[in-house]
Parts: structure tokens; C-alpha cells; sequence
């Protein structure tokens, strides 16, 4: 709040400028004026709109706040363009060889090159241009309307007022045509047509008029404005409509079931439809799930996959960061995808032939060639030829190699195919005829008998034979079976440790 040096205020006065403040800000009170007359915005914070103290300012001011220092050397001049200062009869030294003109030099010359530059035809010769240098100060260098003329917009103008002019003549033709075609017919039932005939005519009549020239008071509940004070400040305008329909229901009304679409009240969304079982052409709200999977959402999503995709192959792209550059590169992946997609469909009709797309044509014209053969008799009438010929291939046929009768394909076996005159699965082979398949039929009955008989001839496993042994310290049954090798190795042992044990004793008594 701009304000005068710093002065004592008792508690009422104090709680006074604080209200005036308050409804400043609020604009229910006009905004303080400077020494200039200017408003003062009221949301300007008090460090930034009270003066120093060795101003010593008297009024509320915000000059502390401009810049003091004005350089005069600044214009605001703009060039004038296309303004020529001096048009020569002769070429100039140090002109430009293209045009003659003394401001620029060839390299910079922007006529149409000469085949026969100015310097050598001393012909015509182009006048000098208006060379002016300005300096700018900082707003000047920023303004995007420097060197603007206001007066151009006329042609604006006119262009919408000729169209206007356009419109109101060929709304009057309509209505004369109208009424002639009315007073030509004049027998036709008045009562019920010229009903008709007038409520067309104020439809028309009504559907052509601007929808900008349509008085606001005719829009239900959109001139209601509250009367507040206009300030710097903003928080009125004068006029404050209320564009909110109020015939329309709130989403969280449309179905009053607990058990329904959740409204979040924070958010304010209810992502599932309140009514998914009413018919779907009387709805105007299905939730706001319904948003996501219709109209451009599904192409965004496109459009952030392919980015992903993009960025994972090495392409430096990211949708967030340069947007424009990804819905770029989309779009050219795009027609790309749909070319070769064309291409390709186009290289397999070249290829194969698109029978979809026309009627089919005859066998005969289609395969290129017939055999078929017509007679008739002196009546003209066919005695050969009525029967339907079987077409012949476009490929050969009846063509035989290798001594063979039949062409390989003709024999089906065991899931192979091959030629039927000899029974042989190997293409391109030598036919070897009757002869050939009874061979081939004797090895196969000769390799089953071999195998029969390996089959039969094959050794059968050995009889395990049970023997009872007998244990330590029990009696020896008669048909108990010793293995002579390890019972000789029994004995050694004994023998062994026997021998070792007398050793032993006789070491102990004589020592």
C-alpha cells in the first residue's frame, strides 16, 4: 500500500486504513490515486509501494519504483520502408554490378539476377534505397507492434463490411424469390400451406442472422451482473455473467443409488457411468472414463507409445520435452507405415492379381487358352462342342522325363509323394518300370524275413540259479555249493593269521 512517511496512528485510525485496505482489494472502494492521478493497484505489497524515508514523500507515490534516468538519444522511429532517395541515369563506380544501385553491393542485391548486369548495359539503372539507423531502447527493441500503421486495418474493415453488404443482398434475393414463387401459385390451400410457408421463412430468415448480433438479454441467465466498483485491482469488471446452465444436472444427482458410480468430491469426477443401463442416444453423460477411450485420447496414446518406442531404438525424443517434435516424427512414421503399406498391397495384386476387386472373368480368358472345338451343321445348328471343355493349365503338362510315364506327384505313400509308373519317392530319378517295383517289393519282403529271423535267433536272458549257503556256526547242509577259489583264499588267511598269533605268544613267554 503506498503510503506518506511513516507518521503516528491511534488504534482506530490504525483499524480504519486496514478496512479501507480491505476493501480496496475487494473493490467495494475506489483505488488510491498518486501525484499523477494514476490509480494505484491495491495488491501491490507494502514493501514494494512505500517510499523510502529520504524521499521524504508527501503522497503516495510509485516514481521510486520507475526509472528516473530517461536516455533522450532512444527513438521510437521505425524505417520507412520502400523509400528511394536518388535515381541515377548511369552506372556508378562502387554501385552494385546487378541492379546500379549505390546502397547495396551484389552480394546483397535482392532483384532478379540480370543476365547482363547494369555495370555493363548502363541500363536500368535501380534508384537508391533509404538507409536510416535507429537506436533503441529496451522497450523499443521489444515491441512487437514498432513500426505499425494503424491505418492499414482499414482493409480489414472493409473486407467484413463487404461481406456484411454481400450477405444482407443475398438474404433480400432469397426473400424475393420466396415471394414471387408464393404469388405465382396462388391456388394452392392457404390454410395449410401458407402456414407452412411462413414458418419456414422465419426459420430461414431466423438461422441467417449472426449469432454475434443476438441481443444478450435474449440469452436466458447470462446478462445477470452484480454492480461493483471497477479499480486497477480487478475483482470487477461491470459486468460479471454467470455462464454456468443451470438446467443442466450435476453428475452426483443423476443417480441417487449408494451403490452407484463413485463421485469424488475433491476432483469433482465420477469416472464410471451413473447410469450404465439407460439407453445410450438419451445420455449426455457416461462418465469420465468415456473420455479417456473416445475422440483424441486414443491418438495421444499412440502418439506416447510410439515416442517410447522410438526413444528405447536410440531416436533422441521425449514427448514432454519437445512435443512438437514428437507429433512430428509421429506423423511421418505415419505416412511411411500407410506408403509401404500400399506398396506392398500394390506388389502382391502386380504380382498375384487382385480378382476381388473386378467380376471374374471366363476360364478361358483367364488361363489364356482352349481347346474346345464347335461344329456345326448346315442349319447353323451345333452338332460337337455343346459339352463344357476342361481347361488346360498355363503351365506344361504331360511332360515326361527320364523314361518315366507319369509326372512325379502322381504316387502318394507313407506321407511322400511320387511317381506312380515305378513306386519311387526320389525326384527326377531314373524310372525303372515293373521291373523296378518288383525289386523294390522283394527287398522289402527279404529285409522283414531277416528281421523275423534276428528277431527269433536272439538270446534270452540267462537263469539266475539260487544257491544256499551256509552261514557261521550252523550246520552244513548236504547241497550247500563252495566256490573253490574263495575258499582257498579262506584257508590263507587263517593260515595267515594262525602263523601271526604263534609269533605273538612265543615272544611273550621267552621275554
Amino acid at each position: 500500500m503506498a503510503t506518506a512517511s511513516a507518521a503516528f496512528k491511534s488504534r482506530e485510525d490504525h483499524r480504519k486504513q486496514l478496512e479501507l485496505e480491505e476493501a480496496r482489494k475487494a473493490g467495494l472502494a475506489p483505488a488510491e490515486l498518486d501525484e499523477d492521478g494514476k490509480e494505484i493497484n491495491p495488491h501491490i505489497p507494502q514493501y514494494m509501494s512505500s517510499a523510502p524515508w529520504y524521499l521524504n514523500a508527501e503522497r503516495p507515490s510509485l516514481k521510486h519504483q520507475r526509472n528516473w534516468k530517461s536516455d533522450p538519444n532512444y527513438t521510437k522511429d521505425w524505417y520507412d520502408r520502400g523509400k528511394k532517395v536518388f535515381q541515377a541515369d548511369k552506372f556508378r563506380k562502387g554501385a552494385c554490378t546487378n541492379c546500379g544501385a549505390m546502397t547495396h553491393d551484389s552480394k546483397t542485391c535482392m532483384d532478379r539476377p540480370r543476365k547482363t548486369g547494369a555495370k555493363f548495359t548502363n541500363k536500368f539503372i535501380a534508384p537508391d534505397e533509404k538507409i536510416e539507423t535507429f537506436e533503441l531502447d529496451y522497450d523499443g527493441k521489444r515491441d512487437r507492434w514498432n513500426g505499425y500503421d494503424p491505418s492499414t486495418y482499414s482493409r480489414v474493415i472493409d473486407t467484413y463490411e463487404g461481406r456484411d453488404e454481400a450477405r444482407r443482398k443475398y438474404q433480400k434475393e432469397e426473400q424475393l424469390k420466396r415471394l414471387e414463387q408464393k404469388n405465382s401459385n396462388p391456388e394452392m390451400d392457404q390454410d395449410k400451406d401458407s402456414d407452412e410457408d411462413e414458418d419456414e421463412d422465419e426459420d430461414k430468415d431466423g438461422g441467417e442472422v449472426d449469432e454475434a448480433k443476438v441481443d444478450e438479454s435474449q440469452q436466458m441467465d447470462f446478462a445477470k451482473v452484480e454492480k461493483r466498483v471497477r479499480t486497477t485491482g480487478g475483482g470487477s469488471t461491470g459486468t460479471v455473467r454467470n455462464l454456468r446452465i443451470r438446467e443442466d444436472t450435476a453428475k452426483y444427482l443423476l443417480n441417487l443409488d449408494v451403490n452407484s458410480a463413485y463421485y469424488d468430491p475433491k476432483t469433482r469426477s465420477m469416472r464410471e457411468d451413473p447410469l450404465p443401463d439407460s439407453d445410450p442416444n438419451e445420455k449426455f453423460y457416461e462418465g469420465d472414463n468415456q473420455n479417456r477411450i473416445s475422440g483424441q485420447s486414443n491418438e495421444f496414446k499412440q502418439l506416447n507409445i510410439h515416442a517410447w518406442e522410438a526413444f528405447d531404438k536410440g531416436q533422441d525424443i521425449h514427448l514432454q520435452a519437445a512435443p512438437s517434435q514428437a507429433e512430428l516424427l509421429y506423423r511421418e512414421f505415419k505416412v511411411k507405415k500407410d506408403t509401404l503399406k500400399t506398396q506392398t498391397k500394390q506388389d502382391i495384386m502386380n504380382k498375384y492379381g487382385d480378382a476381388a476387386s473386378a467380376d471374374r472373368p471366363p476360364m478361358e480368358l483367364l488361363l489364356g487358352q482352349t481347346e474346345r472345338q464347335v461344329e456345326y451343321d448346315q442349319a447353323g445348328r451345333i452338332i460337337k462342342g455343346q459339352e463344357k471343355a476342361v481347361p488346360k493349365s498355363k503351365y506344361e503338362e504331360d511332360v515326361f522325363i527320364n523314361n518315366h510315364t507319369t509326372v512325379w506327384g502322381s504316387w502318394w505313400k507313407d506321407h511322400q509323394w511320387g511317381y506312380k509308373c515305378c513306386k519311387q519317392f526320389t525326384r527326377n530319378s531314373y524310372c525303372t518300370g515293373q521291373a523296378g517295383i518288383e525289386a523294390a517289393e522283394a527287398s522289402a519282403e527279404l529285409m522283414r524275413t531277416n528281421i523275423e529271423r534276428k528277431e527269433a535267433l536272439q538270446e534270452k536272458p540267462a537263469e539266475k540259479v539260487e544257491k544256499n549257503l551256509a552261514s557261521w556256526g550252523s550246520e552244513v547242509p548236504d547241497d550247500v555249493v563252495l566256490d573253490k577259489k574263495k575258499l582257498k583264499e579262506a584257508l590263507k588267511k587263517v593260515n595267515f593269521l594262525y602263523s601271526g598269533f604263534l609269533s605273538f605268544v612265543f615272544l611273550k613267554v621267552f621275554t
